[in-house]
């Protein structure tokens, strides 16, 4: 019986064309079925990407594409010998491919330069921190998800970028063992481990923040051990909308009575950043003052209505004494229709930053976070949605998709 053999990577996939496209290819491993690396093979850096591909996986981020079942390449090989027999054929694929529909660019296309989305995101995130930091040295930032971005060439072994990690505190990173492809469903191996190779980088300097969508307590237990184990701190949510106080475990994990002052102090958080199940601020606040996290993640509104200092002071303190953090979560790489900034007359081009409407989110949309208009939305002046939060007493701020920065290098 023949045994089959696939090629893995979190950010590349193969089409039954091969030579329908071009490809962005980096790292591919050869695995066998028992996932034992056979061979580590073939550098093909951003060649391009094709309008071919189908618009059902242009809308996918990078790492989710290869999993597709509508994309296979090798089906079966007897051998190690045979996958390396193989090797040589597909680099001349790719080489066909590469040429095959490569056209010369035109003299005005040659002079345009292409725009840098994952530089762009990190500049964004550095500007927020910076003005943030002027107001209040002790305001933390904290990008989720994206964490390529901390390296140069978003390898996990390649060379940190220095300004954007001295511009944050920690980075928030959601379905690392939970949640990855389905709510309470461990997360691949593989895909586990690749992002763990990221964050084990700067893990001893920065606080790591992991959300696992996962419920019951097995499932909780797990997570709440795994990401101790690695030197991270979580939480398990067992509602991905984060709109409740999970019943379970009855303390946070890591519960103590410490005063944390700073985000490297912290031993666990409570996600709740969708209010909709409280009927009133007060309720809200009463609910929380009962628990003992010690980093509170949540909204500046409830019911369109922003929280004031005072009633963010009074979350501050811990049920058992202790103080804690509030961080509030604001979106950099979406617009949404629901914020107080958005005006009746907004729609995708009007204005231009408005790119697309998220279809697994509506009433979010893509936007040009590298736009002067829209960064100004965020940050830089006392109207900016940075101030709000930073005159509402907040301890920092919760930057979501940082890994916008997929969708333009995909479209």
């Amino acid at each position: 019986m023949e045994t089959p053999i696939r090629l893995v990577h979190h950010y590349h996939f193969f089409p039954r064309n091969l030579t329908s496209m071009k490809y962005i290819v980096n790292t591919l491993f050869i695995y066998s079925p028992d996932t034992i690396p056979i061979l580590e093979a073939l550098t093909i850096r951003n060649i391009s990407q094709s309008s071919n591909l189908p618009p059902k996986m242009r809308s996918l981020p990078l790492h989710r594409m290869f999993r597709s079942s509508d994309y296979t390449i090798f089906k079966s090989m007897k051998t190690r010998k045979q996958v390396l027999f193989a090797l040589p054929m597909l680099l001349s694929i790719l080489s066909c491919s590469k040429t095959e529909t490569t056209s010369p660019a035109e003299p005005d296309q040659q002079k345009v330069t292409a725009t840098d989305y994952r530089q762009e995101m990190r500049n964004f995130v550095i500007g927020i921190s910076q003005y943030a930091k002027a107001k209040n040295s002790q305001f933390a930032i904290i990008p989720q998800n994206g964490i390529e971005l901390i390296t140069s060439n978003g390898e996990s072994d390649g060379t940190l970028v220095q300004a954007y990690v001295n511009a944050i505190d920690g980075v928030g990173q959601e379905d690392l063992f939970f949640g990855y492809d389905e709510d309470n469903q461990p997360t691949p191996s593989a895909d586990n481990l690749y992002i763990r190779e990221f964050l084990n980088r700067i893990k001893t300097a920065k606080k790591v923040m992991v959300t696992d969508y996962c419920s019951g307590k097995t499932n909780m237990d797990k997570s709440y051990s795994s990401n101790n184990s690695n030197g991270y701190i979580s939480f398990a949510a067992d509602q991905r909308d984060l709109n409740n106080i999970p019943a379970y475990p009855a303390q946070p994990y890591g519960v103590n009575t410490n005063n944390i002052t700073s985000l490297s102090q912290a031993k666990n958080f409570l996600y709740l950043i969708n209010p909709e199940k409280f009927s009133s601020k007060k309720q809200f606040i009463d609910s929380v003052k009962t628990k003992n996290y010690d980093v509170i993640l949540m909204d500046l509104f409830l019911n369109d209505v922003a929280f004031t200092a005072t009633e963010i002071d009074q979350l501050k303190t811990k049920a058992n004494g202790g103080k804690r953090l509030v961080i509030c979560y604001m979106s950099i790489g979406e617009a949404e229709d629901y914020r107080y900034y958005w005006q009746s007359t907004w729609r995708v081009g009007n204005p231009p930053f408005i790119v697309a409407e998220n279809p697994d989110w509506p009433g979010n949309y893509k936007v040009q976070y590298w736009n002067a208009d829209w960064k100004s939305i965020i940050y830089g002046n006392d109207a900016s949605y940075t101030k709000k939060l930073i005159d509402s007493h907040f301890d920092g701020a919760y930057l979501d998709i940082i890994d916008g920065f997929e969708y333009f290098e995909n479209n």
